[in-house]
Formats: C-alpha cells, sequence, structure tokens
C-alpha cells in the first residue's frame, strides 16, 4: 500500500513559483547550478520509475525545488524516510519550506555517509537508492568520483543510484567505472524536458565490489 503524503507546503500563495527561484539561483551561480528551470514532472515519473520494487529508504542529491522529492511522496515513499541534500542555502531553505515533513539538510554530496550518519537516517534501516539530481556531466572526473563513491558507501550490495543528463550516453565515463567497479545502464529518455534528459542507473558489478565500504560495515563486532 502506498503512503500518501500530505500536500506539500510552498509554491504556491504569496512565496516564489520553483521556477523563479531555481532560475534565480543560476542566475546567481551557472557553473553550480546545471539548469535554466526545475526538471519537468515527465523525468520524474521516469526517474522514480527506477527505484527498487521495495525501496523504502531514499536519499537525494541536490533537491533543487523538489519536483524528485514531490515525486518520491507521490510513489509511496514516507516524508520520514527520505533525506534531501541541498549545497545551495537558498535552495535548501526554499526545500525546508515546501516539504515541512522531509528531512532536508544543507550539505556536500561527497560527504554523503557523514550527513546520514549526523541524521541517524540509516538507524533504523539501509539507504535502498539514491536518486540524484546533480550536474555530474559539466563536473570534474575527480568529483564524479567522490560523489559516486560517497553515494554507494552508505548502501547495501543491490543498491543503486539514479542519475539524469542531457544527453545519450553516461555522464561518468567508463574509466571512472571500472576504477569504482559499477556498471550503468540507460533507462527512459524524457523528451518533453528542458532540455530533453535521459535517465541511467549505476550499480555494483557483481564480479568485483565498489573501493568503499559502509560505516556499519567497518565498525562490525566493535562495541
Amino acid at each position: 500500500m502506498q503512503h500518501r503524503a500530505k500536500p506539500a507546503r510552498g509554491g504556491g500563495g504569496n512565496g516564489p513559483s520553483p521556477t523563479l527561484t531555481f532560475f534565480r539561483q543560476w542566475l546567481k551561480n551557472p557553473l553550480s547550478v546545471a539548469a535554466l528551470s526545475p526538471s519537468s514532472k515527465q523525468l520524474a515519473r521516469l526517474m522514480v520509475r527506477e527505484l527498487p520494487r521495495e525501496a523504502q529508504r531514499v536519499v537525494e542529491l541536490g533537491g533543487g525545488t523538489g519536483v524528485f522529492t514531490q515525486a518520491m511522496l507521490d510513489h509511496g515513499i514516507k516524508p520520514e524516510h527520505l533525506l534531501v541534500v541541498e549545497l545551495n542555502q537558498e535552495l535548501h531553505k526554499f526545500l525546508q519550506g515546501r516539504f515541512a515533513e522531509v528531512n532536508v539538510v544543507c550539505g556536500d554530496a561527497c560527504t554523503l555517509p557523514a550527513l546520514v550518519q549526523q541524521q541517524s537516517f540509516a538507524a533504523e534501516g539501509p539507504v535502498d537508492a539514491v536518486i540524484s539530481g546533480l550536474g555530474l556531466l559539466s563536473m570534474p572526473k575527480s568529483l564524479q568520483r567522490d560523489i559516486l563513491q560517497a553515494a554507494f558507501a552508505v548502501m547495501p550490495s543491490e543498491g543503486r543510484m539514479i542519475q539524469f543528463t542531457y544527453g545519450p550516453v553516461s555522464p561518468v565515463p567508463r574509466e571512472t567505472l571500472d576504477e569504482l567497479g559499477l556498471t550503468v545502464r540507460r533507462g527512459g529518455f524524457a523528451w518533453w524536458n528542458i532540455p530533453p534528459a535521459s535517465v541511467f542507473v549505476f550499480q555494483r558489478s557483481r564480479s568485483r565490489p565498489i573501493t568503499p565500504v559502509r560505516a556499519g560495515e567497518r565498525n562490525a563486532g566493535k562495541e
């Protein structure tokens, strides 16, 4: 049975619209905000469709104005089982106002293991998936690697990271995936997104474990 989330606050009334909020942040720092406008509902549906069938606890990287956040709530992810990480302080404030019941933190995706621990997010169960709205395509390979490492460090072996990009090929080069022991497959394509976007799903290779290990596994047996 799906959990019906309460209607999100914000994005209406006298407050700024999500599109205007997003565009203002793009004007301030176009290099850190990788698009002119928020992702479309079509893209959000394609992203959420790639969640594992039994997914309950999800981390979102780069919450933006909450398009993916709302889609996950509509999909049935409980607000208390969703952790949204947003580095931009203004977007973080917007998300907190719009999703009062969701745990929204202002932080760097590269420090995800520490953020998860600080929020005690994994105390009640593992992170089943990471959904990313970050602009990996425009990032240096070293930063891509750090973000992927951080994401997979908080998930069990069957966890997956769901990422979109503007283009038909993976935003992460093959050599980086091989280095981390990851595989990638292409999911859906959002024609009506501006610009059109592809969905990619990253998972651990069955033949080779990824370099990072989960904090709980490192501390196994220690009291």
